[in-house]
């Protein structure tokens, strides 16, 4: 049944998709800002719409990535931007709206003739750098970071830079400042700059008036996250995918009444799930072992840095943003959004200045089901309005807002995941107490997430009011090449990091079967280590030698300082992304070509799937490997009864080769007698038999 209406509403949100897809005029650019922790997808249009990126439904939960290095991290369902004024007289339709309204997302798009793309261009205060694995590109940011210009005075890592005319006469210049130092790369700042210039379509022509009641309007659908929902491993109900139980919250002030103007998420309880689901903990699938571990951790929001109290006064206004009232994500107002329906944008333009609640949605769910607030299917969006002004020809409203991801690290939600599918307490609550209750155990360690992420709001809060400066750590090498070898895998980098002020190394990490993984420090050089740097020419180098054959390895290297201009954690050293030269292809130990066909070896022999831990692990369940084959050889696999099932080329002048026990058509083997015929360019052959055990 799981099945057959998961297909129906497959089906019917394909249909939702071509119907919206009507009113999509796309010539569309997309820059990702992936250089820290928290990773992110951006539109030439000013915002990031529904599908927006590949236009595909898998990618439902698409964006503001974080922790990145891992898998199905997405906690972005859509954004939405509506500019609306009162009063507007309209050139091309020749009359006067009362409430004229224009959109980017958070389904529809229009850069013909509503939001027209001008400028779009990432500058970055230097680029990635160049990584090679065994002689081929394989850095992570290869197909991420594309750099317009270099400018080493930026006080960011990167800068991106989007200017936008819309069809309401204002130009809208965001700025988008990303950082990679350690303790503010969770987080981006928003700075935007709305102007009165006219001009209302891609030649020019402008239609100058004063904008009565301008508003600046935000949705922000948080849907935390891929990971658990039905296009990551699917231990979450499907409507998690596009945020139906997500919770969102506002306050306005601090504890201490300081001005704290933050919006944000997290998943709340669903329903249908059939346990305490708050983390998204894994219960397991058909398909999913369980583990118990928190693939739902994360809280989403945004903090208000800064508002124009009006054009003439550029003091912030500590009572904006004017609303926060949360918005029906499938709501009529958030479909088929037409800048000349006069009934859609009179309704559009109420919830653009519907307020801010006494209470929060947040707060009317307390500890029910998120996903039965407001009798809707879609959710709710965090809405986020800014207005009204009076903006005469010539004027600007400046906004600066912060976006960041946080909650607990990718370990806490393994351990107290586990521990919570154990169900054997007491368990150690945040505040050190004890309880029985794994629940509220689980719970109140999730909902440290929130602490966390205003953490995160407090550092960007400071990173502006210092004019986005903040100690950065040195460069990483813009270089850094791995080669795998028969008894060692070699690294080696350049070393343009070593002028940097303060530096004092730097620090190798290695993970072992997947990238996407947590990674272990395994070895440091430099003037604040104990080991000292081996240069070879204009590279460092180091053999990694602690290793074994048939797995694979993934590696990044970073740069470290003496900690003397940390002003978070005074004495602990910055230390460069990671991102920066993490690698995405494996390197693994390669052997010499054997000197003769009687050396060859097949290895496991019997390959048996219950004892693949103690095969090659995660880097290969089905892995099969050929030890001392000649260095050009074509291996041959057989059934018993001799049907050919696939033929390997090996050409690369090693002694190793593998196959993953798939035939040529991708079909995995079954349990059975195989033989695989290993000949020469020369004429000699040789037969082997190996045993598969399913």
């Amino acid at each position: 049944m799981r099945k057959s209406r998961n297909r129906i509403l497959t089906i019917f949100l394909t249909f939702i998709l071509i119907v919206t897809v009507t009113n999509i005029y796309v010539s569309d650019e997309v820059r990702w800002l992936a250089v820290g922790s928290l990773h992110s997808w951006y539109s030439s249009a000013g915002c990031e719409i529904e599908l927006g990126r590949t236009h595909q439904i898998p990618d439902q939960q698409d964006g503001l990535r974080w922790p990145a290095q891992y898998l199905y991290q997405d906690t972005e369902a859509a954004k939405g931007l509506w500019l609306g004024a009162k009063n507007y007289y309209d050139k091309r339709a020749d009359k006067t709206f009362a409430y004229k309204v224009v959109h980017s997302g958070p389904r529809v798009l229009n850069e013909e003739s509503e939001f027209m793309p001008v400028e779009f261009k990432l500058v970055g205060k230097f680029d990635h750098p160049r990584v090679y694995v065994d002689g081929m590109p394989a850095g992570k940011l290869d197909f991420m970071d594309f750099v317009d210009s270099v400018d080493a005075n930026l006080p960011c890592d990167r800068l991106l830079i989007d200017k936008v005319n819309t069809s309401i006469g204002v130009t809208m210049l965001r700025k988008i400042y990303a950082f990679a130092q350690q303790y503010n790369d969770n987080y981006f700042i928003y700075d935007y700059t709305f102007t009165n210039t006219g001009i209302i379509d891609k030649n020019g022509i402008k239609n100058e008036q004063t904008l009565n009641d301008f508003m600046i309007f935000y949705q922000y659908r948080y849907a935390p996250t891929r990971e658990a929902g039905p296009y990551g491993y699917y231990w979450l109900p499907q409507g998690t995918s596009w945020g139906q139980s997500t919770m969102n919250d506002y306050i306005m002030q601090d504890e201490n009444g300081n001005p704290f103007r933050a919006e944000f998420s997290w998943l709340g309880k669903h329903s249908s799930a059939g346990f305490d689901n708050i983390g998204g903990p894994n219960v397991g699938t058909a398909s999913y072992f369980a583990d118990g571990r928190l693939g739902a951790a994360q809280f989403d929001g945004v903090i208000v840095l800064h508002a124009d109290t009006s054009p003439n006064d550029s003091t912030d206004d500590i009572n904006q943003p004017f609303t926060t009232k949360e918005v029906d994500s499938d709501g009529k107002i958030n479909y088929n959004n037409d800048q000349f329906n006069e009934q859609q944008m009179t309704e559009e333009y109420a919830a653009m200045t519907a307020g801010r609640p006494p209470l929060s949605m947040a707060a009317q769910v307390g500890n029910g089901y998120a996903d039965q607030y407001g009798n809707t299917a879609g959710g709710f969006s965090q809405g986020q309005g800014f207005g009204p002004y009076q903006l005469a020809p010539g004027e600007s409203i400046h906004l600066v807002v912060a976006e960041g991801v946080a909650g607990l690290c990718r370990d806490s939600c393994y351990t107290i995941g586990a521990r919570w599918l154990a169900g054997k307490g007491p368990f150690v609550m945040p505040d050190g107490s004890k309880t029985n209750d794994k629940d509220e155990y689980k719970d109140a360690w999730v909902m440290t997430g929130k602490d966390s992420l205003f953490q995160s709001f407090r550092r960007a809060m400071n990173t502006y009011k210092n004019n986005f400066k903040i100690p950065l750590p040195p460069p990483p090498p813009d270089e850094f090449v791995v080669t795998s070898g028969g008894d060692r895998i070699n690294l080696k980098w350049t070393t343009n990091a070593e002028s940097s002020p303060h530096f004092m190394g730097y620090r190798i990490y290695r993970a072992i079967n997947v990238p996407d993984t947590t990674y272990d420090l395994i070895y440091q050089c430099g003037p604040g280590t104990n080991n000292p740097l081996k240069t070879e020419g204009k590279y460092n180098t180091w053999n990694d030698t602690s290793l074994a054959r048939g797995f694979d390895y993934y590696y990044y290297i970073t740069s470290f300082d003496d900690g003397s201009t940390n002003n978070i954690h005074p004495g602990v050293p910055l230390e460069s992304s990671k991102f920066y030269t993490m690698t995405n292809n494996p390197a693994n130990l390669k052997r010499p070509p054997g000197t003769a066909l009687s050396q060859i070896r097949i290895v496991p022999n019997p390959y048996n799937i219950r004892a693949k831990d103690l095969q090659f692990g995660d880097s290969g369940p089905d892995r099969i490997m050929f030890y001392n084959i000649p260095g050009e050889c074509t291996i041959r696999i057989y059934t018993e009864r001799g049907d050919l099932i696939n033929t390997i080329e090996h050409t690369n002048g090693t002694g190793d080769a593998a196959w993953n026990s798939v035939t040529s058509y991708r079909q995995v083997v079954v349990s059975g007698i195989y033989i695989a015929v290993i000949s020469t360019p020369d004429g000699q052959q040789v037969i082997k038999k190996f045993v598969i055990i399913r």
